[in-house]
């Protein structure tokens, strides 16, 4: 067993209560799974996410990987000190997806005073990686 990285471990159901009125509601996004270094969520492969050709949507499985890991990034973090917001992120995409759920992994891959980097592996349903991507955030001082 692995030690937890978050500084705040919150429920499940408080995740998803916080994206009520968001894009991640919008697009069908749910958190899942909080493990002691990962942030899992699922999204549909659904005529929200999807693009012309009826395959999940580049930019919806940004919106998912970029997601989890603001999310995870505000956790491993002191709220009361500091917040955390994107600088960068990138996806390569490498398996369409037509149906089912699409189920995001993020995982801290490195944690600094002033930025953290994720990884967003997300899957189909049957378990193969569909798209990889890397979140940097920057991590800043409450004023």
């Amino acid at each position: 067993m692995s030690e937890s990285i978050w500084f705040v471990k919150p429920s499940i159901e408080r995740l998803n209560e916080s994206s009520k009125n968001t894009v991640c509601e919008s697009l069908g996004i749910e958190f899942t799974e909080i493990g002691d270094d990962y942030i899992r969520g699922t999204m549909p492969a659904d005529a929200r996410t999807f693009q012309p050709m009826g395959l999940v949507h580049g930019g919806a499985n940004v919106v998912l990987a970029e997601s989890l890991g603001s999310l995870a990034a505000n956790l491993v973090v002191d709220g009361s000190k500091y917040y955390c917001v994107g600088q960068e992120v990138n996806a390569n995409h490498l398996r369409g997806v037509r149906t089912g759920l699409v189920t995001g992994t993020a995982r801290l891959v490195y944690k600094g005073r002033t930025s953290q980097v994720w990884e967003i592996k997300l899957e189909d349903e049957r378990g193969r990686l569909s798209c990889i991507s890397r979140l940097t955030m920057a991590c800043v001082k409450h004023a």
